[in-house]
């Protein structure tokens, strides 16, 4: 019998969910690059047959795998299940020679698909790439709508969405309550907003502290808590400072308890994320809280579409301090006491579409073997 070859660029830690679920599903075997590129990965020797490939870089950007050609020509495989790695030449032999020689083999990509901020040479790229696998599947449904309109087949492109940890987070919040942690801290009863992930640039952290000097100087008094360590943590605290919100910021730090990340975000009443939201906003809805980010789709992550507009979270502009302060006092206006229907809201949403049992329905349904 067959057996389904996976090749992904490294197992990361928070993809353990759902890569366990497709070991215990399919007979495969797992390949992974010794890339890691900083990605914090789980123990690979809880799947049954995993081999490392050695990966090298032919410049900051453009690498080759080494083994991953005598894959396609291994007689054990006629399905594979890769991530599509666009800057890796020697996946682009492995397209050509498929194409050439291995006519009845099938090859199946998980990626990003689309974001619409492609440059000319990456949407040539990619272009070639989808037309020359079998199966795409997305990370969301935004994405995979803008395939179809560039004329894909529906059967072509399938959207898989994102998970974490579901069955452990599930159990963990079975035991969360409300707690005083933020009025112990603060020593205020103010709303609480959150962030929680890496302090880096890309996650606009400046814009959240501009807006809570905008709001403070209204007269509307929020804390804030941000959960995590990065290269800007200096730079924030400067602004804290300057802007005399010191009573107002905790910067927690990195926490890798989840039991503690979960307490954390459970008691918060906004997670808010200028910059592309990612899997901060399935970490923070999985625990019961809406999620605040930008509205310039074509700069987020897929993870945006878990955010009802109103029920789940909300949307403001892109790179826009003021519209930031604006949709944290509208949202607080609107939700403050329905508090507990927006984190039941919530839960729904992650349980409905970003789980690793969501996933594997749609893996199930759609890999062509």
């Amino acid at each position: 019998m067959k057996r389904l070859c996976i090749f992904f660029n490294t197992p990361s830690f928070y993809r353990e969910s759902i890569y366990r679920k497709i070991d215990e599903s399919f007979d495969c075997d797992w390949y992974f690059g010794d890339y890691t590129g900083g990605v914090k990965s789980f123990d690979i020797k809880l799947l049954n047959r995993v081999n490392i490939l050695h990966v090298s870089n032919a410049t900051h950007r453009v690498y080759w795998t080494w083994g991953l050609i005598r894959l396609l020509f291994d007689k054990r495989y006629d399905t594979y299940f890769t991530y599509g790695p666009t800057w890796d030449l020697c996946f682009w032999l492995f397209l050509l020679l498929k194409k050439l020689f291995f006519h009845g083999k099938k090859i199946n990509i998980w990626c990003h698909a689309w974001y619409g901020k492609e440059t000319f040479f990456e949407s040539k790229m990619k272009r070639l790439m989808f037309n020359s696998v079998d199966r795409i599947f997305c990370y969301g449904e935004y994405a995979r709508q803008m395939l179809l309109k560039m004329g894909y087949s529906p059967t072509k492109v399938c959207a898989v969405h994102n998970s974490l940890n579901y069955d452990r987070q599930l159990q963990i919040r079975s035991s969360l309550k409300s707690s005083d942690i933020y009025r112990s801290h603060f020593q205020n009863s103010n709303p609480v907003l959150l962030f929680i992930g890496r302090l880096t640039k890309v996650k606009r952290l400046d814009l959240l502290i501009k807006a809570l000097c905008i709001l403070k100087n209204e007269g509307q008094c929020y804390n804030l808590v941000l959960v995590g360590d990065g290269t800007e943590r200096d730079l924030l605290q400067s602004m804290v400072e300057q802007y005399d919100l010191h009573s107002f910021v905790w910067f927690y730090g990195a926490c890798y308890d989840e039991a503690l990340n979960a307490e954390l975000i459970y008691n918060a009443d906004l997670c808010v994320a200028p910059g592309n939201v990612g899997l901060t906003a399935m970490h923070a809805m999985t625990f019961g809280t809406p999620v605040a980010t930008h509205n310039e789709f074509k700069y987020q992550m897929p993870e945006f579409e878990a955010i009802i507009d109103g029920r789940t979270g909300m949307f403001f502009k892109y790179s826009d301090e003021k519209s930031i302060a604006e949709a944290i006092s509208r949202w607080f206006s609107v939700h403050q006491k329905n508090r507990e229907d927006v984190r039941l809201e919530c839960y729904k949403e992650i349980e409905k579409n970003w789980t690793p049992d969501y996933q594997m329905n749609v893996i199930r349904d759609n890999l062509l073997m």
